[in-house]
């Protein structure tokens, strides 16, 4: 076979840097994946509920579950002292988390206790029984109520700063000071959470848990059970639809059916109703933004003073680190010379939120571009303007650095808003669309072209390492496992590529199989849109042990060195003599040499000292641009988004198909939380937005009239990444900002574009309604 005939293979074997289908996409369609919920139950499967409370934030007085108990088909009802070890869940230090609540309600639908059953349904009945009574306390579920009572978490605040913020707003030639309200956002996955529990022998226990974490499952069940963690065993295929939601949510219902299934000795499943999951997890944290900036004529940042106060919930969980990584990202793509920020995260009675896609980076950012909205407002001038002028500079110019002092070494952020500014028209655009507006009466129109620059690594440097098992079994057949979780966004088949290409061979010769804790150990969660970076690398460095291993065995057999050894599509050349890779394996494993490897990675340079507020707490950035064209019904406040230019930054992509659909998925995503997906608590701290009937997500119809996304082609990470690829999970989320200003902009039309409408998020058909009538009322 001819050289040219070997490039032609490998240009189809499905390695690294092609376009693959997802590996469970034909079965997605299919409705032949399986999740949790399709797996074969064992005989004598129990089913759990959750037992909610209707405070918002009281004492229990007394809760008589005799009712409970007394249904038909009840098998046992679990309170907080039916725990074996623990009744704590927090995945902090602070443990401030029960599994069940124990006397004190913190917020509405706290689940007090759980009732395991024959069947999921007399479960669920059975729980609606109990009769509980409380002595109601104070309840504070807003923001600005918690500011007002002081409602702050025992998570310590952040401050980043650089220079003399103060000093200098005082000298700027104009300063300007305002408030954003950012919405939270529910996860909404298609899978809701889930647990299977399967007893074991002595104190083993396996789990089945939609998580992506399941090292912290792990952790979570032996603490509960009281028992080691090589007892438990975490399993995950898939989920349908993680988003951060399933970082630390899982551990409750976990928790709950490995404690049913060792006192019962029987499988116990908990699968929450989609209110009730609603109800009882966690989502995107509320944010209330105060910002103080002071510039030039020009419209160039001297000085930015802002605080972040988020609404956390009753407890810790993460809202350290989201609001930590809220301020990393609150100068968005933008060099501040004089900075102060500061993270505010407040303790409500409410449920206790956590991570959720870009893990506070989003509000962050959201924040630094109001700032630029505003200063062009000030100005008279074109956002975009304002943004080309404050843009971080080249390395060394002194504009390179961030208010947590970690230099910006690979900037591409100019030539990517360069490119999509004249591929998108924006200029001819925005020229026509301020004509269209002169003259139109009801229907008014907005664009805005949005940046985006996004940190990738754990901001946690222990969490920036992972782990990968891959096994060559004798008939060349590859066995693949690492410590990512897929929830849809293409990880397994990455990874795959990754060791289809380390051995020149098909990508349907490469197995993926459940990430399992028994397997691959001490994982990090698949999160902060490290799971290709971290495990890939993994995957890569088990795969060159054993390739190494070989290469020594055709050293040895072939009488050769190793420059004369290399491994081509499907074959193994060694001098001239070409040996298929099946062959190839099965004599080496004759031979007694070791086919199967452990690999391991941990991300290089980065380092962060809180205390401080300094460090190099990203590996290297990912970046974006967006251009957005929206119509608002003026006498409605109802809005369509009529097309979208999108230029992304993906570095050398490892598979430019899964790519696109993240940053598709990604942009619509973050449209339904900047514009209809709203949470909202009534005065009793009940949550009315918890079921789909009244919280609105994104439809198909809803989606961009025109959309169009390309990736940076021309990109190449240049830090040592895979394949010198970029994250894509969380960057594309804050694309449809571009979004948001562009209804900004048409708001504004309405009072010739005099003054910032200051639009909170989300910007609802209500909320541009009042806003284009209070504008109305100024002309």
């Amino acid at each position: 076979m001819d050289k040219s005939t070997f490039e032609e293979r490998k240009a189809i074997n499905g390695q690294m840097h092609s376009r693959q289908r997802h590996d469970s996409a034909h079965k997605h369609v299919a409705g032949t994946a399986d999740y949790i919920d399709d797996m074969p139950e064992p005989a004598g499967t129990l089913h759990g509920a959750l037992g909610m409370t209707d405070r918002a934030h009281a004492e229990i007085t007394e809760m008589d579950l005799s009712a409970v108990i007394a249904a038909p088909g009840v098998i046992c009802v679990l309170t907080a002292r039916d725990m074996p070890h623990s009744n704590d869940i927090s995945p902090s230090h602070l443990h401030d988390e029960p599994v069940l609540a124990d006397g004190i309600v913190q917020f509405h639908g706290q689940p007090a206790f759980a009732v395991i059953a024959e069947t999921r349904d007399i479960a669920r009945r059975a729980a609606r029984l109990a009769k509980i009574s409380y002595r109601d306390l104070p309840h504070f579920t807003d923001i600005t109520d918690a500011v007002a009572h002081g409602g702050q978490l025992v998570t310590q605040p952040l401050t980043l700063q650089r220079g003399d913020a103060e000093a200098e707003l005082e000298k700027a030639p104009r300063r300007l000071r305002g408030q954003m309200r950012i919405g939270g956002q529910e996860h909404f996955y298609l899978e809701g959470h889930i647990a299977l529990a399967i007893p074991g022998e002595d104190d083993e226990v396996t789990v089945w848990s939609s998580t992506q974490h399941p090292s912290e499952i792990q952790h979570m069940v032996s603490h509960v059970l009281g028992v080691p963690s090589n007892a438990v065993t975490v399993n995950v295929r898939r989920m349908g639809g993680g988003f951060g939601g399933k970082e630390t949510q899982g551990n409750q219902f976990a928790a709950l059916a490995a404690v049913a299934a060792k006192k019962l000795n029987r499988a116990v499943k908990f699968r929450p109703d989609r209110d009730e999951d609603m109800t009882a997890t966690g989502k995107r944290h509320d944010f209330l933004v105060d910002y103080d900036v002071g510039f030039d004529d020009d419209g160039r940042i001297h000085a930015v003073h802002a605080n972040y106060a988020a609404r956390c919930g009753y407890s810790s969980d993460l809202s350290g680190p989201v609001t930590d990584r809220a301020l990393f990202h609150a100068d968005s793509s933008y060099f501040y010379p004089h900075v102060k920020l500061t993270s505010q995260p407040l303790k409500t009675n409410t449920v206790s939120n956590t991570a959720y896609r870009g893990f506070g980076g989003p509000q962050g950012m959201v924040g630094g571009e109001r700032m630029i909205e505003e200063i062009a407002y000030a100005l008279g001038k074109d956002p975009l303007e304002i943004r080309k002028l404050n843009f971080y500079g080249e390395t060394g110019s002194g504009r390179d650095i961030t208010p947590y002092h970690q230099h910006v070494e690979d900037n591409i952020i100019a030539r990517v808003v360069a490119e999509l500014e004249a591929d998108a028209d924006y200029q001819a655009r925005r020229k026509a669309i301020i004509d269209f507006n002169r003259t139109s009466r009801v229907i008014r129109k907005g664009i805005a072209l949005t940046p985006v620059k996004f940190g990738i690594s754990f901001t946690l440097t222990a969490f920036n390492q992972a782990g990968a098992l891959v096994h060559v079994y004798q008939d060349g057949s590859i066995h693949l496992n690492h410590g990512g979780t897929e929830m849809g966004q293409g990880l397994y088949v990455k990874v795959a590529q990754v060791i289809a290409d380390s051995f020149q061979v098909d990508l349907d010769r490469v197995r993926i199989t459940a990430t399992t804790t028994g397997k691959v150990p001490n994982t990090s969660a698949t999160a902060a849109s490290s799971g290709t970076d971290l495990n890939g690398m993994a995957a890569f460095d088990a795969a060159r042990q054993i390739k190494e291993r070989l290469v020594a065995f055709a050293c040895e057999r072939w009488q050769t060195t190793a420059e004369n050894v290399s491994f081509v599509p499907d074959h193994v050349k060694i001098g001239e003599e070409r040996v298929a890779f099946p062959e190839f394996i099965k004599l080496a494993y004759m031979a007694r040499v070791q086919l199967s490897a452990a690999g391991f990675y941990k991300t290089p340079k980065i380092h962060w000292d809180r205390a401080t507020g300094r460090g190099t707490p990203f590996y290297y950035f990912a970046y974006g641009a967006s251009v957005s064209e929206v119509s608002i019904d003026t006498l409605t406040g109802e809005y369509m988004v009529d097309r979208v230019d999108v230029l992304h930054d993906v570095g050398r992509s490892l598979n430019p198909a899964i790519d696109l659909g993240q940053i598709e998925g990604g942009f619509v995503q973050g449209m339904g939380w900047l514009t209809t997906e709203e949470l909202w608590w009534d005065d009793k701290g009940r949550l009315r937005t918890h079921a789909p009937s009244t919280y609105k997500i994104p439809l198909a119809s809803d989606r961009p009239k025109i959309f169009n996304v390309k990736l940076a082609e021309w990109a190449e990470n240049a830090e040592k990444t895979i394949g010198r690829s970029k994250a894509v999970g969380e960057p594309p989320f804050m694309l449809p900002i571009s979004v948001l200003e562009a209804l900004s902009m048409a708001v504004a039309s309405v009072a010739d574009y005099r003054e910032c409408p200051r639009l909170d998020a989300p910007a609802t058909p209500e909320r541009v309604l009042m806003a284009v009538e209070r504008l109305r009322q100024t002309r």
